[in-house]
């Protein structure tokens, strides 16, 4: 190799103005095949305002899932950021380690007076995955410490999406991303989630499914021996896989099948809580009491990351007793300047009335996407709030959907390169079937929604044609 050689081979730096560059050198990018960075810049976005964020082209896109289900009141809200810096300059960091800080005593007491029921303990932790296993840990722990020690098992539906910690990834029931981390932690088992759209029983009563699916939750506890199960972990609206959202009485279905075999009923609200579907939780959406939530994302609007596992009076209750302790713990959890800035966060909520509009608006998105149900790659559309999947297939008589190298081509090779060059960042997914997603920011209106539902038929026309 020749100097010159050398010399033209050397990494580019971001300072030296080529953040695409530098990204495809040193950035790992998170569930990202980087070989396509070899040949494409990575996409570098610099800034946000309100529902639209900003590359460092300077192109606009609309932000159609917020983030990642998470910037609930909007991008470039600066009196977030200065709440931050006011919080880092009186006390930046202080552990929960048997010891606490008043953010974090405000922000659990705020918590529980929001969360449904008698949840009114808040363990902190610093984004959903950690949540959830923190959840299976402490549903362990509960039963051991109430003379149950058998109970250690967890239910999960099909295709869903709980995290990736080695415990909350056995929860997840997705095979694609649990293969090349196997063994996982045993004894997570898997049952039919509420996709009606693909139903194979009941297909044409909607509450009869829904009494179908709970069932086949009873089924799994009681194939498995109720003495070993501890919980079932359920999302309100299922996101992967496409936005499923439950049939009428399927909670309350859950609730009695979970009393009756002493299991705990974990609501996975990762991206349900906080406004996503007009509730601060979407437990209250569906009239289900859960013995856990978890939660995260729209906590802050993303401004900084936080997390927390909730649990009701029952759970928190041996834990209290004698010489007890949850041995488990984050050294971020419940850091001083996100929980600052949740409390700010939910004041905007409160001031401006989110989850209201989420309320008042919804069926209007949802409307508006439903005008694309008249393309003909468009199955189905379904959601709740400010939710929504949309569902392509090959043949909308039949519901035939694409195969593999099909699906391949649609999303990775046109729709997702496509969507965004147009003007919009969303999701399109083939955890399941191949899917269109999106959440975007709760202070969207009419406006955005036909936006979003302009450049979606613009695209999903041109993908028609490339079948």
């Amino acid at each position: 190799m020749t100097l010159s050689d050398q010399t033209t081979s050397q990494p580019q730096h971001a300072s030296d103005g080529n953040l695409a560059a530098s990204a495809r050198d040193h950035l790992w990018m998170h569930f990202t095949r980087m070989s396509t960075y070899q040949t494409a810049d990575v996409p570098v976005i610099v800034r946000g305002e309100g529902p639209y964020i900003w590359d460092d082209q300077g192109r606009r896109y609309l932000d159609g899932l917020a983030g990642l289900f998470v910037v609930q009141a909007g991008h470039g809200r600066t009196e977030l950021a200065e709440v931050a810096a006011k919080q880092a300059s009186e006390l930046a960091f202080f552990p929960l380690w048997s010891y606490a800080h008043p953010k974090a005593v405000e922000l659990a007491e705020r918590l529980a007076h929001l969360a449904p029921g008698d949840i009114n303990r808040v363990f902190f932790t610093t984004g959903g995955g950690e949540a959830v296993e923190s959840a299976w840990k402490v549903a362990k722990n509960f039963f051991k410490l109430t003379g149950k020690p058998l109970k250690h098992k967890v239910i999960s539906r099909n295709v869903a999406y709980h995290g990736t910690p080695q415990g909350a990834l056995s929860i997840t029931g997705i095979p694609a991303a649990k293969e090349m981390f196997e063994p996982l932690v045993p004894g997570a088992h898997k049952v039919p989630n509420t996709n009606f759209y693909r139903a194979t029983e009941h297909g044409d009563d909607l509450e009869a499914y829904g009494r179908w699916a709970a069932d086949r939750i009873e089924e799994a506890i009681e194939f498995e021996g109720p003495d070993t199960v501890a919980a079932v972990f359920l999302e309100p609206v299922q996101n992967s896989g496409g936005c499923f959202p439950p049939p009428p009485g399927y909670f309350q279905r859950v609730r009695e099948i979970c009393d009756r075999h002493d299991v705990l009923l974990v609501s996975d609200e990762v991206i349900c809580a906080f406004g996503r579907l007009g509730h601060y939780f979407g437990a209250d959406r569906y009239g289900y009491q859960p013995d856990i939530i978890t939660c995260a994302k729209g906590m802050t609007s993303g401004y900084s990351p936080i997390g927390a596992m909730l649990v009701s009076d029952r759970v928190v209750e041996p834990f209290l007793q004698g010489n007890n302790m949850f041995a488990h713990g984050y050294t971020f959890g419940g850091h001083p300047v996100s929980a600052a800035v949740a409390l700010a966060n939910l004041d905007i909520f409160e001031r401006e009335q989110l989850n209201q509009h989420v309320l008042d608006t919804g069926d209007d998105f949802r409307r508006t996407l439903e005008k694309l149900t008249d393309l003909p790659i468009v199955g189905d559309v379904r959601g709740d709030g400010f939710f929504y999947g949309i569902e392509m297939v090959k043949d909308k008589a039949t519901r035939e959907t694409f195969d593999d190298d099909e699906s391949e081509r649609l999303l990775r090779g046109f729709l997702s390169k496509a969507l965004f060059d147009a003007g919009l960042y969303c999701r399109a997914d083939d955890r399941g079937d191949p899917v269109i997603q999106l959440s975007p920011p709760l202070v969207c209106d009419q406006s955005h929604f036909d936006e979003m539902e302009q450049i979606l038929r613009s695209v999903l026309s041109e993908a028609w044609t490339r079948l």
